[in-house]
């Protein structure tokens, strides 16, 4: 079993966790529990770091779960050859960065008390950031640990050695690397497109369609995972684009790439080849820096409405039953921080579609956000009937 700290919406990150795991449930409001004796933690877009599960406690706080770590790998690490590079993590504790720190200089001072070395990465917080776990490499050896004590709401204690954390380097260079890249048609980043790709949850081998592929940023991720992608877009701009960056990503990855891309209009385009799974993020209409006037919006939803609408209506006739799709539309954040939906939100069954049931968390939740931003992404996880 493993426990995922979640990422900075934990609602997204725990769908994408239960559509590609199954048995997944709430641990804290800010991680999960996943019943599987396999992650695949480098696919994961909504998780920050995760670990394989080696102790619990019933309840307690920091100090005592600072004795029981302390206790167990004083006694597991007593023969261990090589230098320990350790970081720990503390997460829902009323505790400070010096007290998690003084967990770890007690556990030093025992190893060395037998002639092991441990070198402790100091806590600037009660918990180590994403940056430096990673740019320590923290749980990518077994010299090279990162624990992670979790407690919830209800006391009980998790400790689990972290398989890894978000590997910003590699989604730093896809992001930013890439020869083609365009603002104005928006930046999608990689780790939302993981999420987009896993909320979909294609079959192995499939052949994954975004057709409103853009730069190709859901393709290149869908690439990475071994699937077949075809991407399609108004623009020929775009179309070139998005085969130039495929282009980059083989080369510079090793890949072979099993690619369609073609110009087409989502909202009449015949696709050529049996499709697997739909993930993109469709079209989101002009972006706003505050709120706009209830005129404009009404125009830009029902602009937005009807494209996606007819997006939905066209493909619904090329879509085999039970094909899984993860639609981006835009929902508008107002200054209470309610959100506008789209009308077609509410009638995607009489458009052909059944959203997949989730137990973690409510469709309406599936919202990516900044604090600043007024246009979000809403993410439709639908199957076609």
């Amino acid at each position: 079993m493993y426990i995922s700290i979640l990422g900075r919406q934990p609602a997204l990150g725990i769908a994408e966790l239960e559509r590609l795991y199954g048995d997944v449930t709430w641990f804290s409001d800010e991680s999960a529990i996943i019943n599987t004796p396999r992650l695949d933690f480098e696919r994961l877009g909504g998780s920050q770091k995760a670990g394989r599960i080696v102790a619990e406690l019933p309840r307690g706080d920091w100090t005592a779960a600072s004795r029981k770590l302390v206790s167990a790998y004083a006694q597991a690490w007593r023969e261990r050859e090589g230098k320990i590079t350790l970081g720990i993590s503390s997460y829902g504790f009323n505790a400070n960065p010096r007290e998690v720190q003084k967990t770890g200089i007690i556990l030093k001072g025992r190893l060395k008390e037998v002639g092991v070395s441990l070198r402790l990465i100091p806590n600037s917080d009660t918990a180590l950031s994403t940056a430096t776990s990673h740019h320590n490499k923290l749980g990518l050896s077994d010299n090279k640990v990162e624990l992670l004590v979790v407690r919830n709401k209800n006391g009980k204690i998790i400790i689990a050695e972290s398989v890894g954390a978000q590997n910003i380097t590699a989604y730093a260079k896809r992001d930013q690397e890439r020869p083609k890249r365009d603002a104005f048609v928006g930046m999608l980043p990689p780790k939302l497109a993981q999420t987009i790709l896993n909320l979909a949850n294609p079959a192995a081998g499939a052949r994954v369609l975004d057709p409103f592929c853009g730069t190709g940023v859901v393709l290149q991720e869908a690439s990475l995972q071994g699937f077949k992608v075809y991407g399609t877009d108004l623009s020929d701009k775009m179309v070139d684009y998005t085969t130039k960056n495929l282009d980059w990503l083989a080369a510079t990855h090793h890949l072979t790439i099993d690619s369609i891309i073609e110009q087409g209009d989502a909202m009449n385009h015949r696709w050529s080849d049996a499709i697997g799974a739909v993930a993109c993020e469709g079209y989101l209409g002009q972006p706003f820096s505050a709120p706009p006037s209830p005129a404009k919006l009404a125009e830009v939803r029902k602009n937005c409405n009807y494209i996606m609408g007819e997006f939905l209506r066209n493909i619904a006739s090329q879509l085999a039953s039970g094909t899984p799709l993860c639609v981006a539309v835009p929902a508008w954040k107002a200054a209470d921080g309610s959100f506008t939906h789209l009308p077609l939100v509410s009638q995607l069954e009489s458009l052909g579609y059944t959203p997949v049931p989730l137990s973690t968390v409510r469709s309406s939740e599936l919202l990516y956000y900044r604090d600043d931003q007024v246009v979000a992404r809403e993410l439709l996880v639908i199957t076609k009937n």
